[in-house]
């Protein structure tokens, strides 16, 4: 027979008035810890009673009721009435809720009181963070919150940005697979793939330290204390759009710039503000930069102006700083120490004076004409323009005159009667830069990078051509080894004879799929497919190859080691090409593309928006329509915006062989087509393109590619 179980009967619940209630000696709570009961109060005013008082009757000598009830359980909470009673809040007869409990009971007040306190489960973080975020979607302000809860509004402001963490990363941090010192580093970033993606590659490591996750999370951002963020300043990177992360748990200097490359657009055209403004004064060339190598200016004479001379009232000025100076250090001459406000005055007064010692510079007319100026942003951040540098080819010549050893300037001196105020040519970051107007009205030379580009695919055209004529990949491997037999010195040409593989630094995103790649590389799978794989194995299967199977792989391998590839030069000496050598270069490549009958038209290069029109300025698209089409072609479009006007242009130069400069080949004698190849060996290193010996630009076009 089953036994019946004993059922269990709660205390009643009932109302009972303020001044009906008196606080237990058993009330075990003696030491404050907590919210303070003024707090407290303040909840309960806002709030009301959410936890019932747990009371007991209290009985006379007698053992009969007294009408009274003591609270052993909830001391802070009856306080925290009585506080609001006496602060005239609550009426000293207001029913408060209760909880009467027998007094006969084997269950001690003091059991009670303790099992009301240490049964209490606190709250998870997480559950407050989240609690905040909710009180946040349904309309309360994080001030409204913070006064709530009694808190600081940077803590509430910290404890939803621990909220806004991945959800995936809260539930690790629920489990407690992670710290809250780790959780609040993954706050710096936003971006939960990002979260994600650095939590997967830390979690099974021995090192998962906080600074660890917020230098990860920061790896590709820009410190606000960058000499660059402050130069523009957070406040313009901002307003364009740009986010700022901010770590709330500890100091951030300032916080990261999340958008680097939006960051150094706005430098670039703070930048070219400032040079175009210092244009102005009429110097050659001007060129700026981030920062600047420290031997940048070396190998340049530098040239000294005169520092101009004080204004009056900037002499006024200096007197009464000193005169203000003079008097304060006597006021307090025996004082043990300066007030804080006099400290700082002095100090005001000082970077004022020092600020005058750095004058301007007034330069002479003949020196502008010929100067450059370097312009950069200093380690604070504030701009640095150091002016008058003349390059050595700007170094007017000087002679000696026979009749009395006077020396002459024959530099072609200016006048400085009659000054010309000349337009400077603005480099930036080696790139040369111009306004829109100077970019409609006039041809400016090509980028390097799209030289560069154009020349990847002349590189890779003859490349697959050499491939396919092994009498013309012998005489240039013979050609090359040859010149180092006999000659004895380095040349630096478009054919290495090692054959080491020349790999494209910049190619444009077409290049990969041309006819010329998709050739190159089925040819090579090709040989590999037949090839030994161990090096006896080689030998021996080369050696018995026919003479045309042999032929032709000597092309291919030949082919790899062709570079035609344009590179702008280190004009300081430092790069690895000099500019003599990138001519050489281009004056084989021409010479090799003119012996297998390199075509680049049919190699399958087309001008487009992408590889070509979009990239140059509308004279140079306006230009190319005008050489394929004729004038009245380009006169169709010029009056069209730039984008347009590309793509029309990419419309009517379709099927025309139109090709760019860079990828035409220059005539060996000037168009004399009767030459010996003695001649045209010799005559081929001079005869270059346009864009390589700055020749005018609007002379004549070049022949298109021979067939």
């Amino acid at each position: 027979m089953a036994t019946a179980v004993q059922k269990i009967t709660l205390s009643s619940s009932r109302d009972i008035p303020f001044n009906k209630l008196v606080l237990s000696q058993s009330n075990i709570r003696r030491v404050k810890a907590g919210v303070s009961i003024e707090d407290l109060a303040s909840s309960i005013a806002r709030r009301g009673l959410i936890q019932s008082l747990s009371v007991q009757p209290v009985f006379d000598a007698d053992g009969n009721e007294t009408g009274m009830f003591e609270v052993p359980a909830g001391g802070r909470r009856f306080r925290a009435l009585e506080l609001l009673v006496k602060s005239k809040r609550l009426a000293k007869t207001a029913p408060v809720p209760c909880i009467v409990r027998d007094r006969e009971s084997d269950i001690l007040a003091e059991e009670v009181s303790l099992a009301e306190n240490i049964e209490r489960a606190p709250l998870h973080p997480l559950d407050q963070f989240r609690s905040f975020q909710d009180m946040l979607v349904k309309g309360m302000t994080e001030e409204e919150i913070a006064a709530a809860f009694f808190l600081p509004v940077n803590v509430v402001k910290q404890r939803l940005r621990l909220a806004s963490v991945s959800p995936a990363l809260l539930d690790v941090y629920a489990d407690d697979g992670m710290t809250l010192e780790q959780l609040m580093a993954f706050t710096v970033s936003g971006d939960h793939d990002r979260q994600a993606q650095v939590w997967n590659a830390i979690k099974d490591a021995w090192s998962k330290e906080p600074y660890q996750i917020r230098r990860m999370l920061t790896e590709t951002t820009v410190r606000a204390s960058d000499k660059r963020a402050v130069f523009l300043g957070v406040e313009a990177y901002v307003a364009a759009g740009g986010i700022v992360m901010h770590d709330l748990f500890q100091s951030d200097d300032g916080g990261w710039l999340q958008d680097a490359a939006l960051l150094d657009r706005l430098v670039a055209e703070k930048l070219k503000a400032d040079a175009e403004a210092i244009a102005a004064e009429g110097w050659k060339w001007i060129e700026v930069a981030v920062s600047f190598p420290f031997d940048a200016m070396r190998g340049l004479r530098e040239v000294s102006g005169t520092p101009l001379d004080l204004t009056a009232e900037e002499q006024a000025t200096i007197e009464a700083l000193n005169a203000e100076y003079a008097k304060l250090e006597a006021a307090y001459e025996d004082a043990d120490e300066l007030p804080d406000e006099v400290d700082l005055r002095l100090g005001e007064i000082e970077t004022a004076l020092a600020n005058f010692d750095e004058r301007p510079v007034q330069f002479d007319a003949a020196d502008i004409a010929i100067a450059g100026v370097f312009i950069s942003i200093n380690a604070d951040g504030s701009l640095s323009v150091n002016r008058g540098f003349v390059r050595p080819e700007d170094v007017p010549a000087v002679s000696v005159d026979g009749a009395d050893g006077s020396e002459i300037d024959d530099g072609g001196s200016v006048d400085p009667g009659n000054p010309t105020v000349q337009r400077a040519v603005v480099t930036i970051g080696g790139q040369m830069v111009g306004s829109e107007e100077d970019e409609d009205n006039a041809i400016k030379p090509l980028p390097d990078r799209l030289v560069t580009e154009l020349t990847a695919h002349q590189t890779l055209a003859l490349r697959d051509a050499l491939a396919g004529n092994p009498h013309v990949a012998m005489t240039a491997l013979l050609h090359k080894l040859v010149t180092d037999t006999f000659q004895h010195h380095s040349t630096t040409g478009c054919l290495e004879a090692s054959v080491r593989h020349i790999f494209l630094p910049v190619q444009p995103d077409e290049l990969k799929n041309s006819p010329s790649a998709t050739s190159a590389v089925q040819r090579h799978e090709a040989w590999k497919s037949v090839l030994p794989a161990s090096d006896d194995g080689l030998w021996d299967w080369i050696a018995a190859l026919d003479d045309t199977s042999r032929a032709a792989l000597l092309a291919h391998c030949v082919s790899f080691g062709v570079n035609a590839l344009y590179e702008k030069a280190d004009r300081y000496g430092g790069g690895a090409v000099s500019a003599h050598g990138v001519q050489q270069r281009i004056a084989q490549a021409h010479r090799l593309a003119r012996a297998v009958g390199l075509d680049m038209v049919k190699a399958g290069w087309a001008p487009t928006v992408g590889n070509y029109l979009g990239r140059v300025t509308k004279s140079r698209i306006l230009e190319a329509v005008r050489e394929a089409k004729g004038e009245q072609a380009s006169q169709l479009i010029d009056h069209l915006k730039k984008d347009d006007m590309a793509k029309e242009a990419e419309r009517l130069l379709a099927d025309t062989g139109w090709l760019p400069e860079p990828l035409r080949l220059a005539d060996l004698d000037g168009g004399s087509a009767g030459m010996d190849s003695a001649s045209a060996a010799e005559g081929d290193e001079d005869s270059l393109p346009e864009f390589l010996t700055g020749e005018v630009e609007d002379s004549e076009p070049h022949m298109v590619v021979a067939e």
